[in-house]
């Protein structure tokens, strides 16, 4: 059993491996897994957080992690004032409310997988009409 194990990680690290290598050659490894890196839900907002902070990293790791954060705090938001309202108004609309939170932490997550797969394609981290309230909203606040 040990052994199949060991040939479902090496295969696990070698679609990992070819992924990775079939970006642009140019951009380096590093900063595509520090795209990567910002993008994974929830926790990517530290990391995202700590490059603005530091004011240290390319234009693109500084445009991903605001990106980030917008979209991180946009889900905090809308999950928790959903929940509260779940909680604040009758039977009937709690469950409807509980659907749409729902919806809104799988739209996240998605949307998050979405930007990692272009990120490991090499392709920009933009999101139409979200990305310009990013650079607009989190720049003014990070300069």
């Amino acid at each position: 059993m040990p052994e199949n194990f060991d040939l479902n990680q090496d295969n696990q690290d070698s679609i990992a491996e070819k992924l990775i290598t079939q970006a642009p050659k140019n951009r380096d490894n590093t900063s595509t897994l520090q795209l990567i890196l910002y993008m994974i839900p929830v926790v990517g907002f530290f990391p995202s957080l700590w490059t603005l902070y530091t004011r240290q990293g390319t234009r693109e790791q500084l445009m991903t992690s605001r990106l980030s954060i917008t979209l991180a705090l946009a889900w905090i938001l809308g999950y928790l004032m959903l929940a509260t309202g779940a909680e604040q108004t009758s039977d009937f609309l709690t469950l409807r409310l509980q659907i749409l939170n729902t919806f809104l932490t799988s739209g996240y997550f998605l949307v998050s997988v979405w930007l990692i797969l272009n990120a490991v394609r090499g392709k920009k981290q933009r999101l139409p009409g979200f990305s310009r309230f990013a650079e607009r909203v989190i720049r003014k606040y990070t300069s």
